[in-house]
């Protein structure tokens, strides 16, 4: 039993933000431990173009969307639906940040960030239930949310509603893990600290210069970010519930 603990042979994935960055990272190392892996994103060429590259370590297919509105969330279900009649583990990683001085901070800065960061989970989370649930009759379904460093603790960039909604998400988590566990579907978080990403466009600019700050002395790998994903995903993270992993080289260092 112990040989495929990490194993995610036999098992379906779904991804959003998955064509880059961290979506990516987390999508190749499941496809390397055996899982049929989907990855979404908006842009369809983007999503294309990985989805052909990943492909040819194992199975990788595109289904672009937007899932900041629930009808883009229902469409990807539907698109989801036409391959696979059950969904064993759903990473909900698409996220959008913005910054911006607190005098000038727009309601559009608030509103494209929480559609996106904060109710797009929710509410995939929810159009996917019913295949999530199917495949808990077997074993325990996964839902995994991507939050961030920066839902812990204080970033000194002026990026308001991105932390806010990083912390949301983090507790939105608890939340669902409650209520979902009783259906044998498991809800954690994994909090990523500096990683190469458009989203984190210094560490994957400057990283000789962020690492300093970072007790470990260096920026996050692809593969570190692949293994939190695959541990929470396999047997090995089946008691794990409603907990964030943070992924970071020193969660006590300063942000500054």
């Amino acid at each position: 039993m112990m040989n495929d603990l990490f194993s995610l042979q036999g098992r379906t994935a779904l991804i959003t933000g998955g064509s880059r960055g961290i979506g990516r990272m987390i999508a190749a190392g499941f496809i390397a431990q055996g899982a049929r892996v989907y990855i979404s994103s908006r842009k369809a060429a983007a999503c294309d173009a990985t989805a052909a590259e990943l492909a040819k370590a194992g199975h990788c297919v595109s289904l672009p969307a937007d899932v900041s509105t629930t009808a883009g969330a229902q469409a990807l279900a539907a698109a989801f639906g036409q391959h696979e009649k059950r969904l064993d583990i759903l990473v909900n990683n698409a996220g959008a940040a913005w910054g911006e001085a607190f005098d000038e901070f727009t309601e559009a800065g608030w509103d494209k960030v929480l559609d996106l960061n904060l109710k797009a989970p929710f509410f995939l989370t929810q159009v996917l239930a019913p295949l999530l649930r199917e495949a808990a009759k077997s074993q325990p379904a996964k839902v995994i949310n991507i939050a961030s460093i920066d839902g812990v603790s204080v970033n000194p960039m002026e990026t308001y509603s991105y932390a806010a909604s990083k912390a949301g998400l983090i507790h939105l988590t608890r939340r669902m893990a409650l209520r979902l566990v009783k259906d044998n579907i498991v809800v954690t978080a994994i909090a990523p600290g500096a990683f190469a990403s458009d989203m984190n466009r210094d560490a994957r600019d400057h990283a000789d210069d962020v690492a300093q700050r970072i007790p470990a002395g260096r920026i996050g790998r692809d593969e570190d970010m692949a293994g939190a994903a695959i541990y929470l995903a396999s047997r090995a993270g089946d008691y794990v519930v409603g907990s964030t992993l943070v992924v970071d080289g020193g969660v006590t260092h300063a942000r500054g």
